[in-house]
Order: structure tokens, then C-alpha cells, then sequence
């Protein structure tokens, strides 16, 4: 292989790469908040049991209706929402690059410069008071004595 292409592997677009479609949650984003199961939201107690067959065919209702309503939904409103927060995290991105970062940094830069002052105007007048301070409070000496 020549040196271009060896450059073309390994400079992927990250636009291009390959998704998992098996494990769709890698970074397991929604692993307690919307993992829902018939056992999770429909439960009967001891002795308070239905029909099996009504039992079975309510499991089979709600497992294929929250199936097919969330293909359902996802078809027509996944790729619409999926446009909608690549705008909105594109420009939350270009606002915190362009306008937070660089605002912060100046808002350092001049507090900076106040701190100095701050700085120098403890050193010049409160060092020396407290420094007197304790000079005075030197020779005090405490003792504490425990009363049984």
C-alpha cells in the first residue's frame, strides 16, 4: 500500500461511521428511565388473580401496542425531532465556542487585575494590623481544666 492511501484509512469522517444498530444504547443513556415491561406497570397481587387467558392476552396487547406505537411514532416524528436537536446542539455548541468561552476568558483577564489591587490593598493595610494583633495576643496563654 502506498503512504495516500494508508492516510485516506485512517482519517475517517465522522459523519460516515458506522453505526451499531444492535446495541442502540452504548452508553446506556436509558437504562432505568424508559426500560418499561408489562411486569414493571401491571402486577396482581396473591390471590387476586384473572382469567389466564385474559392475563396472557393483556401481556400480548401491551407488548405489541408499545411495540408498534413506538415504530409508529419514531417514524414520523424521529427524523424531524432528530433535525430539530442537531440545530438546537449546533448552535448550543457555536454559542458556548463563540460567545461563552471567549466571555469567560475576559471576565478572568479583568478579574485579574481587580485581584491584584485587592491584593495589594490587604497586604499594605491589613497585614499590619493583624500582624500587631498578634503580637498583643502572644503572651496569652489558655488553659482548660476538665471539672469531674
Amino acid at each position: 500500500m502506498d503512504n495516500d492511501s494508508i492516510n485516506e484509512k485512517t482519517l475517517q469522517d465522522v459523519h460516515t461511521k458506522e453505526i451499531d444498530l444492535v446495541n442502540r444504547d452504548p452508553k446506556h443513556l436509558n437504562d432505568d428511565v424508559v426500560k418499561v415491561d408489562f411486569e414493571d406497570v401491571i402486577a396482581e397481587p396473591a390471590g387476586t388473580y384473572s382469567f389466564d387467558g385474559v392475563w396472557k392476552a393483556s401481556f400480548t396487547t401491551f407488548t405489541v401496542t408499545k411495540y408498534w406505537c413506538y415504530r409508529l411514532l419514531t417514524a414520523l416524528v424521529g427524523i424531524p425531532l432528530a433535525l430539530v436537536w442537531g440545530i438546537f446542539f449546533a448552535i448550543l455548541s457555536f454559542i458556548h465556542i463563540w460567545a461563552v468561552v471567549p466571555c469567560v476568558k475576559s471576565y478572568l483577564i479583568e478579574i485579574h487585575c481587580i485581584s491584584r489591587v485587592y491584593s495589594i490593598c490587604v497586604h499594605t493595610f491589613c497585614d499590619p494590623l493583624f500582624e500587631a494583633m498578634g503580637k498583643c495576643f502572644s503572651n496569652v496563654r489558655v488553659t482548660a481544666t476538665k471539672v469531674v
